[in-house]
């Protein structure tokens, strides 16, 4: 081996060394549930149908299986994201939709303390940032999110404010059998997949609405790694 391929291939091992170990190693891990009132999981004409009519409500949530963010340990701790906008959010390969007005609730585990409750609102702006731009209001609540992603059941529950429950999407649910993600999820997620939204509910404050959503093909489920 000459002199300049001894040097190519040393660069080469240096650069392996320094970048591999942080994308083995992300900072904090966990579930995501996401419910929209739209179909997401649909064919062109009935998304068609629906746009700029619904899809203008959506709930989002996070639990940290392990990891850290700005320093502080999450593990455990469930954070919800709230949203109302005056159009139908969301994008997907043919068009962009950009709504007029987005506001937000902002739901923080109650088990968390001060430094932790205020990680987990670092982590929702940094995670969905053009979402968490104008939040209304923050509230501390107990939350709960479990997702089997074998059966595509998920739950999520934030005492009487908020609540997602979701099974697999079956053949009995396809209508027009052009069915397809329609929308991707409102963040950057893993694994994610579409799933029957059973019930999604809000009844709380600090929106102009709050809804009781049955029986959509409007959830996802997913992971995430950041």
């Amino acid at each position: 081996m000459n002199r300049s391929s001894y040097l190519a291939m040393a660069a080469l091992c240096a650069f392996a060394v320094n970048v591999n170990p942080a994308l083995a190693a992300p900072q904090i891990t966990g579930e995501y549930i996401e419910s929209r009132s739209c179909d997401v999981y649909t064919g062109p004409c009935f998304a068609n149908g629906e746009l700029g009519l619904t899809g203008k409500e959506a709930l989002m949530a996070w639990k940290v299986d392990q990891g850290t963010f700005n320093g502080v340990k999450l593990d455990g701790l469930t954070v919800a994201l709230v949203l109302e906008a005056s159009d139908t959010l969301g994008t997907n390969a043919g068009f962009r939709n950009k709504p007029k007005t987005l506001a937000s609730v902002l739901l923080v585990d109650k088990q968390a303390s001060g430094e932790q409750s205020a990680a987990l609102q670092a982590f929702v702006r940094d995670a969905a940032p053009e979402l968490a731009k104008n939040v209304k209001k923050v509230e501390s609540v107990a939350m709960t999110l479990s997702n089997d992603h074998l059966s595509g059941h998920g739950l999520f529950e934030a005492e009487n404010l908020a609540r997602i429950e979701t099974r697999k999407v079956a053949q009995g649910d396809c209508i027009c059998t052009n069915e397809a993600v329609f929308y991707p999820p409102l963040t950057k997620v893993q694994n994610f997949q579409p799933a029957y939204c059973l019930e999604s509910t809000f009844e709380g404050t600090g929106l102009n609405t709050t809804w009781s959503i049955y029986n959509k093909r409007g959830a996802f489920l997913a992971t995430f790694r950041r």
